[in-house]
């Protein structure tokens, strides 16, 4: 049984894979630029996943309209940590939250049908003092993974979740340095 806190993703041992959903026009503007530019916003928050199925529940499978493009942000670890650093839990006294570069909210993890599981991802909202640091030191590749998301979720909806499984990103425990767990977790986040 998973930990009921647990931040898992994509990663190595210098990045850590998030998710977002854009609009066509947001998603080949970034693509063709290898990083995020006009029509993206630099002047509103902007939130990063590291869980491809919550955010599969999010876009509807890139269903949703503004979210008919999935991409696979590639950022730093040392990026993420740093954002991480500087956050604040959404449930924290609102004052905090109003002065807070980067927000953090827990949300119920989801199954390929979309159903809450029983254990939370994580959701990090990067706030306008950051944006640019984000778009610009910390991310080292962006991928389309629209594609892969149409046809996962066409298996799924014709009874293949065996098939479809294989093209969801394999996630396993990020390691959270324990000063940030401590911060970012209601409880316990992995112990």
């Amino acid at each position: 049984m998973a930990p009921r806190y647990q931040i898992r993703a994509d990663h190595d041992a210098g990045t850590i894979v998030v998710y977002q959903a854009y609009s066509p026009a947001i998603a080949d503007a970034a693509l063709r630029a290898g990083r995020f530019v006009a029509p993206f916003s630099f002047h509103r928050m902007t939130w990063i996943k590291p869980s491809f199925l919550w955010l599969m529940h999010r876009s509807n499978w890139a269903r949703k309209p503004g979210q008919e493009r999935v991409l696979a942000v590639r950022m730093t670890r040392e990026g993420w940590e740093e954002a991480l650093s500087q956050a604040v839990l959404t449930t924290a006294d609102p004052a905090a939250l109003a002065g807070a570069a980067v927000h953090v909210q827990w949300d119920p993890e989801r199954s390929a049908r979309g159903a809450a599981l029983n254990h939370y991802s994580i959701q990090v909202g990067i706030g306008r003092r950051l944006i640019r640091t984000f778009t610009d030191d910390w991310i080292v590749g962006l991928t389309d993974l629209t594609p892969q998301v149409r046809k996962a979720a066409t298996l799924i909806q014709t009874g293949q979740a065996a098939r479809a499984q294989r093209l969801i990103p394999t996630e396993r425990p990020y390691p959270l340095p324990r000063a940030l767990e401590d911060r970012l977790c209601p409880v316990t986040c992995s112990r």
